[in-house]
Protein backbone atom coordinates (compact mmCIF):
# COMPACT_ATOMS: atom_id res chain seq x y z
CA UNK A 1 0.00 0.00 0.00
CA UNK A 2 1.47 3.38 -1.00
CA UNK A 3 1.89 6.54 1.42
CA UNK A 4 -1.31 8.57 1.91
CA UNK A 5 -1.13 11.96 1.00
CA UNK A 6 -2.64 14.15 3.74
CA UNK A 7 -2.59 17.64 4.71
CA UNK A 8 -1.45 17.25 7.95
CA UNK A 9 0.44 14.31 9.91
CA UNK A 10 -1.91 11.42 10.98
CA UNK A 11 -1.46 11.12 14.87
CA UNK A 12 -0.01 7.26 15.26
CA UNK A 13 -2.04 6.96 18.44
CA UNK A 14 -5.19 5.57 19.37
CA UNK A 15 -6.84 6.61 22.44
CA UNK A 16 -10.03 4.11 23.61
CA UNK A 17 -11.84 4.26 26.50
CA UNK A 18 -13.97 1.12 27.76
CA UNK A 19 -17.53 1.30 28.75
CA UNK A 20 -17.06 -2.58 29.44
CA UNK A 21 -14.10 -2.21 32.01
CA UNK A 22 -15.89 -0.89 34.45
CA UNK A 23 -18.43 -3.60 34.68
CA UNK A 24 -15.82 -6.64 33.99
CA UNK A 25 -14.03 -5.03 37.13
CA UNK A 26 -17.15 -5.18 39.70
CA UNK A 27 -18.36 -8.47 38.26
CA UNK A 28 -14.77 -9.94 38.65
CA UNK A 29 -14.97 -8.26 42.52
CA UNK A 30 -18.27 -9.70 43.27
CA UNK A 31 -16.92 -13.21 42.06
CA UNK A 32 -13.87 -12.74 44.21
CA UNK A 33 -15.94 -11.35 47.23
CA UNK A 34 -18.49 -14.76 46.52
CA UNK A 35 -15.13 -17.31 46.50
CA UNK A 36 -13.87 -15.57 49.82
CA UNK A 37 -10.97 -14.64 47.19
CA UNK A 38 -8.37 -11.96 48.70
CA UNK A 39 -10.69 -10.71 51.40
CA UNK A 40 -8.74 -9.03 54.39
CA UNK A 41 -11.96 -8.06 56.30
CA UNK A 42 -14.84 -9.85 57.69
CA UNK A 43 -17.94 -7.43 58.99
CA UNK A 44 -19.22 -8.60 62.10
CA UNK A 45 -23.46 -7.68 62.44
CA UNK A 46 -25.36 -9.02 65.01
CA UNK A 47 -23.46 -12.46 64.67
CA UNK A 48 -23.92 -12.22 61.02
CA UNK A 49 -20.31 -12.11 58.75
CA UNK A 50 -19.83 -10.63 55.64
CA UNK A 51 -16.49 -11.08 54.15
CA UNK A 52 -15.30 -7.74 52.07
CA UNK A 53 -11.95 -6.16 50.64
CA UNK A 54 -11.32 -3.51 52.28
CA UNK A 55 -10.01 -1.16 49.15
CA UNK A 56 -13.52 -1.73 48.00
CA UNK A 57 -15.47 -0.42 50.62
CA UNK A 58 -13.25 2.56 51.71
CA UNK A 59 -13.88 3.45 47.95
CA UNK A 60 -17.55 3.52 47.75
CA UNK A 61 -17.50 4.98 51.38
CA UNK A 62 -15.82 8.06 52.99
CA UNK A 63 -17.24 5.76 56.94
CA UNK A 64 -15.03 3.21 55.82
CA UNK A 65 -12.14 5.13 54.31
CA UNK A 66 -11.92 6.75 58.14
CA UNK A 67 -12.12 3.23 59.97
CA UNK A 68 -9.53 1.36 57.64
CA UNK A 69 -7.37 5.02 56.91
CA UNK A 70 -7.05 6.10 60.46
CA UNK A 71 -5.52 5.51 63.85
CA UNK A 72 -8.44 3.29 64.69
CA UNK A 73 -8.02 -0.25 66.17
CA UNK A 74 -10.59 -1.18 63.21
CA UNK A 75 -7.83 -0.23 60.61
CA UNK A 76 -5.48 -2.82 62.22
CA UNK A 77 -8.44 -5.83 62.69
CA UNK A 78 -9.62 -7.96 60.26
CA UNK A 79 -12.60 -9.01 61.77
CA UNK A 80 -14.70 -5.83 62.61
CA UNK A 81 -17.82 -5.95 64.90
CA UNK A 82 -20.25 -2.70 63.48
CA UNK A 83 -23.44 -1.73 66.44
CA UNK A 84 -26.35 -0.56 65.83
CA UNK A 85 -26.94 -1.40 61.92
CA UNK A 86 -29.58 -3.65 60.76
CA UNK A 87 -27.81 -6.39 59.02
CA UNK A 88 -29.71 -7.44 55.91
CA UNK A 89 -29.36 -3.74 55.24
CA UNK A 90 -25.72 -3.51 55.64
CA UNK A 91 -25.85 -6.70 53.01
CA UNK A 92 -27.50 -5.30 50.27
CA UNK A 93 -25.37 -1.99 50.77
CA UNK A 94 -22.34 -4.22 50.56
CA UNK A 95 -23.85 -5.69 47.38
CA UNK A 96 -24.16 -2.39 46.07
CA UNK A 97 -20.84 -1.37 46.34
CA UNK A 98 -19.84 -4.70 44.31
CA UNK A 99 -22.75 -4.83 41.78
CA UNK A 100 -24.05 -0.42 41.57
CA UNK A 101 -27.73 -2.23 42.01
CA UNK A 102 -29.71 -1.87 44.91
CA UNK A 103 -33.99 -2.04 45.31
CA UNK A 104 -35.69 -0.46 47.41
CA UNK A 105 -39.15 -1.60 48.47
CA UNK A 106 -41.74 -1.11 51.60
CA UNK A 107 -40.16 -4.20 53.50
CA UNK A 108 -36.59 -2.31 53.74
CA UNK A 109 -36.42 1.52 53.61
CA UNK A 110 -36.21 1.91 57.12
CA UNK A 111 -33.51 0.00 57.53
CA UNK A 112 -32.08 0.66 54.54
CA UNK A 113 -32.28 4.47 54.87
CA UNK A 114 -30.60 5.04 58.33
CA UNK A 115 -27.69 1.84 57.44
CA UNK A 116 -27.13 4.72 53.72
CA UNK A 117 -26.47 7.79 56.41
CA UNK A 118 -23.99 5.82 58.80
CA UNK A 119 -21.82 4.33 55.42
CA UNK A 120 -22.40 7.98 53.88
CA UNK A 121 -23.80 6.22 51.01
CA UNK A 122 -25.43 9.58 49.77
CA UNK A 123 -26.47 7.82 46.48
CA UNK A 124 -28.65 5.19 48.18
CA UNK A 125 -29.93 8.18 50.85
CA UNK A 126 -30.88 9.42 48.06
CA UNK A 127 -32.97 6.79 46.39
CA UNK A 128 -34.24 5.83 49.54
CA UNK A 129 -35.93 9.68 50.28
CA UNK A 130 -37.39 9.41 46.40
CA UNK A 131 -39.13 6.24 47.05
CA UNK A 132 -40.48 7.76 50.09
CA UNK A 133 -41.38 10.56 48.17
CA UNK A 134 -43.50 8.23 45.35
CA UNK A 135 -44.68 6.52 48.38
CA UNK A 136 -47.00 9.87 50.29
CA UNK A 137 -49.96 9.55 50.99
CA UNK A 138 -52.28 11.55 53.38
CA UNK A 139 -52.67 8.56 55.79
CA UNK A 140 -48.48 8.15 55.86
CA UNK A 141 -47.24 11.51 55.10
CA UNK A 142 -46.69 12.15 58.64
CA UNK A 143 -44.76 9.46 59.22
CA UNK A 144 -42.78 9.69 56.32
CA UNK A 145 -41.90 13.75 57.74
CA UNK A 146 -41.07 12.65 61.16
CA UNK A 147 -38.51 9.33 59.99
CA UNK A 148 -36.96 12.50 57.17
CA UNK A 149 -36.62 14.56 60.49
CA UNK A 150 -34.53 11.33 62.44
CA UNK A 151 -32.41 10.65 59.51
CA UNK A 152 -31.73 14.28 58.64
CA UNK A 153 -32.86 14.08 54.61
CA UNK A 154 -34.15 17.67 54.31
CA UNK A 155 -34.96 17.54 50.55
CA UNK A 156 -37.52 14.94 51.49
CA UNK A 157 -38.73 16.55 55.17
CA UNK A 158 -39.20 19.74 52.60
CA UNK A 159 -41.71 17.32 50.58
CA UNK A 160 -43.62 15.98 53.16
CA UNK A 161 -43.76 18.93 54.51
CA UNK A 162 -45.57 20.97 51.57
CA UNK A 163 -47.36 17.61 51.14
CA UNK A 164 -49.12 16.86 54.16
CA UNK A 165 -50.15 20.84 54.34
CA UNK A 166 -51.39 20.72 50.56
CA UNK A 167 -53.55 17.81 51.87
CA UNK A 168 -54.58 18.83 55.13
CA UNK A 169 -58.33 18.00 54.86
CA UNK A 170 -57.43 14.40 54.43
CA UNK A 171 -54.56 14.25 56.44
CA UNK A 172 -56.82 15.49 59.38
CA UNK A 173 -58.57 12.43 59.03
CA UNK A 174 -56.02 10.47 59.87
CA UNK A 175 -54.51 8.08 62.56
CA UNK A 176 -51.08 9.45 62.28
CA UNK A 177 -52.62 13.19 62.85
CA UNK A 178 -54.31 12.44 66.19
CA UNK A 179 -50.97 10.76 67.42
CA UNK A 180 -48.93 13.42 66.58
CA UNK A 181 -46.85 14.76 69.69
CA UNK A 182 -47.88 18.65 70.45
CA UNK A 183 -45.25 19.85 69.07
CA UNK A 184 -45.39 18.67 65.95
CA UNK A 185 -49.08 19.29 65.90
CA UNK A 186 -48.56 23.09 66.35
CA UNK A 187 -45.87 23.09 63.91
CA UNK A 188 -48.19 21.85 61.34
CA UNK A 189 -51.37 24.32 62.20
CA UNK A 190 -49.46 27.68 62.64
CA UNK A 191 -48.46 27.45 58.62
CA UNK A 192 -48.77 29.95 56.93
CA UNK A 193 -49.25 27.05 53.98
CA UNK A 194 -51.92 25.09 55.22
CA UNK A 195 -54.31 24.46 52.26
CA UNK A 196 -57.67 24.69 53.72
CA UNK A 197 -61.50 26.01 52.56
CA UNK A 198 -61.88 28.03 56.32
CA UNK A 199 -60.44 27.89 59.08
CA UNK A 200 -63.43 25.67 60.91
CA UNK A 201 -61.38 23.00 59.45
CA UNK A 202 -57.91 23.74 61.49
CA UNK A 203 -60.04 24.26 64.85
CA UNK A 204 -61.90 20.69 64.30
CA UNK A 205 -58.47 18.81 63.68
CA UNK A 206 -57.20 20.39 67.07
CA UNK A 207 -60.27 19.53 69.01
CA UNK A 208 -60.31 16.39 67.44
CA UNK A 209 -56.29 15.89 68.70
CA UNK A 210 -57.29 17.00 71.93
CA UNK A 211 -60.51 14.98 72.38
CA UNK A 212 -58.21 11.92 71.28
CA UNK A 213 -56.86 11.68 74.41
CA UNK A 214 -58.61 14.28 76.28
CA UNK A 215 -57.42 13.71 79.84
CA UNK A 216 -53.80 14.12 78.85
CA UNK A 217 -54.15 16.47 76.40
CA UNK A 218 -56.68 19.07 77.39
CA UNK A 219 -54.05 20.82 79.48
CA UNK A 220 -52.25 21.52 76.10
CA UNK A 221 -55.70 23.23 74.41
CA UNK A 222 -54.53 26.69 75.09
CA UNK A 223 -51.03 26.58 73.09
CA UNK A 224 -52.87 25.15 70.46
CA UNK A 225 -55.55 27.17 70.02
CA UNK A 226 -53.40 29.91 69.94
CA UNK A 227 -52.07 28.73 66.60
CA UNK A 228 -55.72 28.70 65.11
CA UNK A 229 -56.35 31.80 63.88
CA UNK A 230 -59.90 32.37 65.47
CA UNK A 231 -60.40 35.83 64.09
CA UNK A 232 -60.67 34.01 60.78
CA UNK A 233 -63.77 31.93 61.61
CA UNK A 234 -67.29 33.33 60.67
CA UNK A 235 -69.09 35.08 63.86
CA UNK A 236 -71.69 32.27 63.53
CA UNK A 237 -68.99 29.72 63.79
CA UNK A 238 -67.15 31.55 66.80
CA UNK A 239 -69.93 31.72 68.41
CA UNK A 240 -72.15 29.20 68.35
CA UNK A 241 -69.40 25.97 68.04
CA UNK A 242 -65.87 27.90 69.52
CA UNK A 243 -67.68 29.81 72.14
CA UNK A 244 -70.04 27.25 73.19
CA UNK A 245 -67.40 24.51 73.62
CA UNK A 246 -67.09 22.95 77.37
CA UNK A 247 -63.18 22.76 77.16
CA UNK A 248 -62.52 26.38 75.51
CA UNK A 249 -65.18 28.18 78.03
CA UNK A 250 -63.41 26.07 80.93
CA UNK A 251 -60.31 27.63 80.47
CA UNK A 252 -59.27 31.59 81.16
CA UNK A 253 -56.10 31.65 77.93
CA UNK A 254 -58.74 29.80 75.30
CA UNK A 255 -61.80 32.42 76.80
CA UNK A 256 -59.18 35.92 76.32
CA UNK A 257 -58.52 34.06 72.69
CA UNK A 258 -61.96 33.64 71.62
CA UNK A 259 -62.80 37.37 73.12
CA UNK A 260 -59.79 38.81 70.99
CA UNK A 261 -61.42 36.87 67.82
CA UNK A 262 -64.54 38.54 68.93
CA UNK A 263 -63.26 41.75 69.11
CA UNK A 264 -61.56 41.95 65.27
CA UNK A 265 -65.22 41.12 64.01
CA UNK A 266 -66.42 43.35 65.76
CA UNK A 267 -64.53 46.40 65.43
CA UNK A 268 -63.44 46.33 61.60
CA UNK A 269 -62.52 50.22 61.89
CA UNK A 270 -59.46 48.75 64.57
CA UNK A 271 -58.32 46.21 62.54
CA UNK A 272 -55.18 47.96 61.18
CA UNK A 273 -53.92 48.40 64.92
CA UNK A 274 -55.03 44.39 65.90
CA UNK A 275 -53.04 42.71 63.43
CA UNK A 276 -50.69 39.22 64.47
CA UNK A 277 -50.18 35.80 63.25
CA UNK A 278 -53.95 34.89 63.50
CA UNK A 279 -55.42 37.58 61.41
CA UNK A 280 -52.94 36.53 58.89
CA UNK A 281 -54.89 34.51 56.33
CA UNK A 282 -53.45 31.33 55.02
CA UNK A 283 -51.84 31.48 51.81
CA UNK A 284 -51.87 27.55 50.11
CA UNK A 285 -49.23 26.79 48.06
CA UNK A 286 -50.63 24.11 46.15
CA UNK A 287 -52.65 25.02 42.74
CA UNK A 288 -55.01 21.59 43.55
CA UNK A 289 -57.97 21.96 40.99
CA UNK A 290 -58.12 23.50 37.18
CA UNK A 291 -61.21 24.52 35.71
CA UNK A 292 -61.05 23.60 32.14
CA UNK A 293 -63.66 25.18 29.37
CA UNK A 294 -63.73 23.03 26.23
CA UNK A 295 -65.37 24.24 22.68
CA UNK A 296 -68.45 25.87 22.23
CA UNK A 297 -69.92 28.75 20.01
CA UNK A 298 -68.13 31.61 19.45
CA UNK A 299 -68.76 34.66 17.07
CA UNK A 300 -71.63 32.54 14.56
CA UNK A 301 -69.13 29.11 14.62
CA UNK A 302 -68.19 26.22 16.85
CA UNK A 303 -64.50 25.99 18.25
CA UNK A 304 -62.19 23.45 19.17
CA UNK A 305 -60.41 25.70 21.39
CA UNK A 306 -60.12 24.85 25.15
CA UNK A 307 -58.37 26.60 28.03
CA UNK A 308 -57.83 25.91 31.78
CA UNK A 309 -57.89 28.21 34.41
CA UNK A 310 -56.37 28.50 37.97
CA UNK A 311 -58.34 30.00 40.58
CA UNK A 312 -54.74 30.34 42.80
CA UNK A 313 -53.65 33.07 40.06
CA UNK A 314 -56.61 33.56 38.37
CA UNK A 315 -55.47 33.62 35.12
CA UNK A 316 -56.70 31.56 31.58
CA UNK A 317 -54.41 29.85 29.77
CA UNK A 318 -54.62 27.77 26.21
CA UNK A 319 -54.09 23.91 26.07
CA UNK A 320 -54.45 21.67 22.85
CA UNK A 321 -57.40 22.07 20.81
CA UNK A 322 -59.51 19.24 19.88
CA UNK A 323 -59.40 17.65 16.32
CA UNK A 324 -62.96 19.15 16.02
CA UNK A 325 -65.15 22.42 16.79
CA UNK A 326 -67.68 21.09 19.41
CA UNK A 327 -70.64 23.55 20.12
CA UNK A 328 -73.04 21.95 22.79
CA UNK A 329 -70.47 19.06 23.91
CA UNK A 330 -70.89 17.04 26.54
CA UNK A 331 -67.80 17.46 29.04
CA UNK A 332 -66.89 15.04 32.31
CA UNK A 333 -63.70 14.03 34.02
CA UNK A 334 -63.02 10.04 34.21
CA UNK A 335 -60.14 8.80 35.72
CA UNK A 336 -57.95 11.87 35.46
CA UNK A 337 -59.20 12.04 31.77
CA UNK A 338 -61.74 14.38 30.07
CA UNK A 339 -64.00 13.29 28.02
CA UNK A 340 -65.61 15.48 25.07
CA UNK A 341 -68.90 13.60 24.02
CA UNK A 342 -70.84 14.67 20.96
CA UNK A 343 -71.87 17.95 20.38
CA UNK A 344 -72.21 20.22 16.70
CA UNK A 345 -69.56 21.23 14.48
CA UNK A 346 -71.37 23.82 12.49
CA UNK A 347 -72.50 21.77 10.02
CA UNK A 348 -73.14 18.34 11.28
CA UNK A 349 -73.90 16.46 14.57
CA UNK A 350 -71.40 14.58 15.87
CA UNK A 351 -71.13 11.10 17.31
CA UNK A 352 -67.38 10.88 17.88
CA UNK A 353 -65.70 11.46 21.05
CA UNK A 354 -62.23 12.79 22.43
CA UNK A 355 -60.31 12.53 25.72
CA UNK A 356 -57.43 14.94 27.10
CA UNK A 357 -55.16 13.90 29.15
CA UNK A 358 -53.38 16.98 31.36
CA UNK A 359 -50.26 15.07 31.53
CA UNK A 360 -49.16 15.35 28.02
CA UNK A 361 -51.88 18.10 27.06
CA UNK A 362 -52.99 15.72 23.89
CA UNK A 363 -56.00 14.48 23.09
CA UNK A 364 -56.70 10.98 21.83
CA UNK A 365 -59.81 10.28 19.33
CA UNK A 366 -59.35 6.35 20.43
CA UNK A 367 -62.72 6.51 22.16
CA UNK A 368 -65.74 4.25 21.03
CA UNK A 369 -68.26 6.59 19.24
CA UNK A 370 -72.05 7.25 20.93
CA UNK A 371 -74.55 5.37 19.35
CA UNK A 372 -76.31 8.30 18.08
CA UNK A 373 -75.23 11.88 17.11
CA UNK A 374 -76.34 13.80 19.43
CA UNK A 375 -75.82 17.97 20.49
CA UNK A 376 -76.85 19.81 23.67
CA UNK A 377 -75.89 16.69 25.50
CA UNK A 378 -75.90 16.23 29.37
CA UNK A 379 -72.98 13.85 30.80
CA UNK A 380 -71.75 13.00 33.92
CA UNK A 381 -69.86 9.95 35.89
CA UNK A 382 -71.63 7.79 37.94
CA UNK A 383 -69.65 4.03 39.43
CA UNK A 384 -66.38 4.94 36.71
CA UNK A 385 -69.24 4.89 34.38
CA UNK A 386 -69.42 7.35 31.13
CA UNK A 387 -73.39 8.90 31.08
CA UNK A 388 -74.88 10.63 27.78
CA UNK A 389 -78.24 12.01 28.88
CA UNK A 390 -81.24 13.36 25.70
CA UNK A 391 -79.71 16.08 23.43
CA UNK A 392 -80.73 16.23 19.84
CA UNK A 393 -79.45 14.22 16.88
CA UNK A 394 -80.89 16.80 13.66
CA UNK A 395 -84.10 15.19 13.59
CA UNK A 396 -85.70 14.80 16.93
CA UNK A 397 -84.80 15.71 21.00
CA UNK A 398 -83.73 12.30 22.36
CA UNK A 399 -84.85 10.95 26.02
CA UNK A 400 -82.33 8.00 25.04
CA UNK A 401 -79.46 7.35 27.70
CA UNK A 402 -76.35 5.19 26.86
CA UNK A 403 -73.35 4.72 29.52
CA UNK A 404 -69.58 4.39 28.42
CA UNK A 405 -66.92 1.56 30.27
CA UNK A 406 -63.39 3.04 29.62
CA UNK A 407 -62.44 -0.94 30.23
CA UNK A 408 -64.30 -2.07 27.35
CA UNK A 409 -64.29 1.14 25.03
CA UNK A 410 -67.97 0.52 25.24
CA UNK A 411 -71.40 2.01 25.00
CA UNK A 412 -74.41 0.26 26.12
CA UNK A 413 -78.07 1.65 26.20
CA UNK A 414 -79.82 1.76 30.26
CA UNK A 415 -83.32 2.65 30.36
CA UNK A 416 -85.00 6.10 28.42
CA UNK A 417 -85.73 9.14 30.54
CA UNK A 418 -89.28 9.63 31.14
CA UNK A 419 -89.34 13.15 28.89
CA UNK A 420 -87.27 13.81 26.24
CA UNK A 421 -84.68 16.63 27.32
CA UNK A 422 -82.02 18.77 24.93
CA UNK A 423 -79.66 21.31 26.54
CA UNK A 424 -80.05 19.21 29.40
CA UNK A 425 -78.15 19.64 32.69
CA UNK A 426 -76.93 16.28 34.66
CA UNK A 427 -75.49 15.59 37.97
CA UNK A 428 -74.74 13.13 39.91
CA UNK A 429 -75.44 13.24 44.31
CA UNK A 430 -76.02 10.17 46.29
CA UNK A 431 -75.36 7.32 44.17
CA UNK A 432 -78.19 8.48 41.47
CA UNK A 433 -77.79 10.43 38.18
CA UNK A 434 -80.39 13.80 37.88
CA UNK A 435 -81.65 15.11 34.71
CA UNK A 436 -82.80 18.44 35.26
CA UNK A 437 -84.45 21.07 33.09
CA UNK A 438 -83.98 21.21 29.01
CA UNK A 439 -86.02 21.40 26.33
CA UNK A 440 -88.76 19.02 25.17
CA UNK A 441 -88.32 20.18 21.31
CA UNK A 442 -91.36 22.43 21.90
CA UNK A 443 -90.59 24.38 24.94
CA UNK A 444 -88.06 24.97 28.14
CA UNK A 445 -88.69 22.15 31.02
CA UNK A 446 -89.02 22.68 34.40
CA UNK A 447 -88.81 18.80 35.82
CA UNK A 448 -86.62 16.73 37.01
CA UNK A 449 -86.27 12.90 37.22
CA UNK A 450 -83.91 10.84 38.47
CA UNK A 451 -81.89 7.56 37.62
CA UNK A 452 -81.68 4.55 39.62
CA UNK A 453 -78.03 2.53 38.41
CA UNK A 454 -79.24 -0.59 40.70
CA UNK A 455 -82.84 -0.75 39.31
CA UNK A 456 -81.92 0.75 35.90
CA UNK A 457 -85.46 2.94 36.50
CA UNK A 458 -86.09 6.84 36.15
CA UNK A 459 -88.17 8.30 38.67
CA UNK A 460 -89.94 11.99 38.57
CA UNK A 461 -88.51 14.27 41.58
CA UNK A 462 -89.89 17.71 42.42
CA UNK A 463 -89.45 20.44 39.76
CA UNK A 464 -87.50 23.50 40.08
CA UNK A 465 -89.35 26.69 40.50
CA UNK A 466 -87.99 28.36 36.81
CA UNK A 467 -88.33 26.51 33.47
CA UNK A 468 -84.50 26.30 32.17
CA UNK A 469 -82.80 24.80 28.98
CA UNK A 470 -79.34 25.32 28.00
CA UNK A 471 -78.99 25.61 31.97
CA UNK A 472 -75.79 25.11 34.56
CA UNK A 473 -75.41 22.78 37.05
CA UNK A 474 -73.23 21.11 39.44
CA UNK A 475 -73.12 19.50 43.20
CA UNK A 476 -71.79 21.66 45.76
CA UNK A 477 -72.21 21.26 49.57
CA UNK A 478 -74.18 18.17 49.28
CA UNK A 479 -77.17 20.04 46.92
CA UNK A 480 -77.49 20.25 43.29
CA UNK A 481 -77.20 23.85 42.03
CA UNK A 482 -79.24 25.18 39.24
CA UNK A 483 -78.23 28.25 37.50
CA UNK A 484 -79.30 30.59 34.31
CA UNK A 485 -80.26 28.76 31.10
CA UNK A 486 -83.27 29.93 29.31
CA UNK A 487 -86.99 30.08 29.93
CA UNK A 488 -89.78 30.61 27.23
CA UNK A 489 -88.35 34.81 26.49
CA UNK A 490 -85.37 35.52 27.56
CA UNK A 491 -81.72 34.17 29.13
CA UNK A 492 -81.90 34.01 33.16
CA UNK A 493 -79.66 34.82 35.70
CA UNK A 494 -81.60 33.37 38.44
CA UNK A 495 -80.50 30.06 40.33
CA UNK A 496 -81.46 27.78 42.38
CA UNK A 497 -80.63 24.38 44.72
CA UNK A 498 -82.22 21.29 45.41
CA UNK A 499 -81.52 19.45 48.85
CA UNK A 500 -82.10 15.58 48.12
CA UNK A 501 -82.99 14.46 51.10
CA UNK A 502 -86.34 17.34 51.60
CA UNK A 503 -86.88 16.53 48.03
CA UNK A 504 -87.27 20.32 47.72
CA UNK A 505 -86.05 23.67 45.56
CA UNK A 506 -85.27 26.75 46.96
CA UNK A 507 -83.70 30.07 45.33
CA UNK A 508 -80.46 31.44 45.77
CA UNK A 509 -79.42 34.51 44.82
CA UNK A 510 -78.88 35.63 41.26
CA UNK A 511 -75.70 35.70 39.16
CA UNK A 512 -74.67 38.87 38.49
CA UNK A 513 -75.16 37.94 34.48
CA UNK A 514 -77.94 36.52 32.44
CA UNK A 515 -76.10 33.45 31.30
CA UNK A 516 -77.96 30.53 28.86
CA UNK A 517 -75.64 27.90 27.96
CA UNK A 518 -73.54 28.26 30.59
CA UNK A 519 -70.76 25.69 32.59
CA UNK A 520 -71.49 25.17 36.31
CA UNK A 521 -68.28 23.66 37.94
CA UNK A 522 -66.83 23.39 41.78
CA UNK A 523 -62.95 23.66 42.04
CA UNK A 524 -61.11 23.93 44.96
CA UNK A 525 -64.48 23.85 47.39
CA UNK A 526 -65.52 26.89 45.00
CA UNK A 527 -69.05 27.31 42.57
CA UNK A 528 -68.00 28.55 39.64
CA UNK A 529 -70.30 29.64 36.66
CA UNK A 530 -68.51 29.96 33.19
CA UNK A 531 -69.45 31.94 29.99
CA UNK A 532 -72.57 31.65 28.08
CA UNK A 533 -75.37 34.43 26.32
CA UNK A 534 -76.48 37.34 28.07
CA UNK A 535 -79.22 37.73 25.43
CA UNK A 536 -76.60 40.33 23.34
CA UNK A 537 -73.51 39.04 23.48
CA UNK A 538 -71.36 35.72 23.73
CA UNK A 539 -69.52 36.28 27.33
CA UNK A 540 -66.33 35.34 28.47
CA UNK A 541 -66.71 36.41 31.75
CA UNK A 542 -66.70 33.83 34.80
CA UNK A 543 -68.32 34.82 37.84
CA UNK A 544 -67.91 32.70 41.48
CA UNK A 545 -70.46 32.73 44.20
CA UNK A 546 -69.63 33.60 48.18
CA UNK A 547 -72.00 31.43 50.03
CA UNK A 548 -70.82 33.34 53.20
CA UNK A 549 -71.46 36.83 51.85
CA UNK A 550 -74.55 35.81 49.36
CA UNK A 551 -73.36 36.93 46.53
CA UNK A 552 -71.55 36.01 42.82
CA UNK A 553 -68.45 37.91 41.99
CA UNK A 554 -67.05 38.33 38.53
CA UNK A 555 -63.15 37.12 38.54
CA UNK A 556 -61.28 36.95 35.24
CA UNK A 557 -62.00 36.11 32.02
CA UNK A 558 -61.48 33.43 29.55
CA UNK A 559 -59.09 34.12 26.00
CA UNK A 560 -62.56 32.47 23.78
CA UNK A 561 -66.19 33.50 24.44
CA UNK A 562 -68.36 30.89 24.65
CA UNK A 563 -71.98 29.82 24.34
CA UNK A 564 -72.69 26.05 25.47
CA UNK A 565 -68.98 25.22 25.96
CA UNK A 566 -68.18 22.32 28.36
CA UNK A 567 -66.43 22.29 31.57
CA UNK A 568 -64.64 19.88 33.29
CA UNK A 569 -62.83 19.69 36.69
CA UNK A 570 -59.18 18.29 36.78
CA UNK A 571 -56.59 17.94 39.66
CA UNK A 572 -52.91 20.17 38.43
CA UNK A 573 -51.00 17.80 36.29
CA UNK A 574 -47.92 17.13 38.95
CA UNK A 575 -45.35 17.92 36.06
CA UNK A 576 -42.98 19.53 38.57
CA UNK A 577 -41.50 17.55 41.57
CA UNK A 578 -42.00 19.64 44.40
CA UNK A 579 -45.79 19.48 44.85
Amino acid sequence: MGPIETDSPLPNRLTHVSDKHPRCMLAEFSSMRRHRELCDVVLNINNRKIFAHRNILSACSPYFRAMFNGDLAESRQTEVTIRDMDEIAMELLIEFCYSARITVEESNVQTLLPAACLLQLTEIQDICCEFLRRQLDPSNCLGIRAFADTHSCLDLLRVADKYTQHNFQEVMESEEFLLLPVTQLIDLIASDELNVRTEEQVFNAAMSWVKYNISERRQNLPQVLQHVRLPLLSPKFLVGTVGADLLVRSDETCRDLVDEAKNYLLLPQERPLMQGPRTRPRKPTQRGQLLFAVGGWCSGDAIASVERYDPQTEDWKLQAQMSKRRCGVGVAVLNDLLYAVGGHDGQSYLNSIERYDPQTNQWSCDVAPTTSCRTSVGVAVLDGLLYAVGGQDGVQCLSHVERYDPKENKWSKVAPMTTRRLGVAVAVLGGYLYAIGGSDGQSPLSSVERYDPRQNKWTVMAPMSTRRKHLGCAVYKDMIYAVGGRDDCMELSSAERYNPHTNAWSPIVAMTSRRSGVGLAVVNGQLYAVGGFDGTAYLKTIEVYDQSQNQWRLCGTMNYRRLGGGVGVMRSPQTDNNF
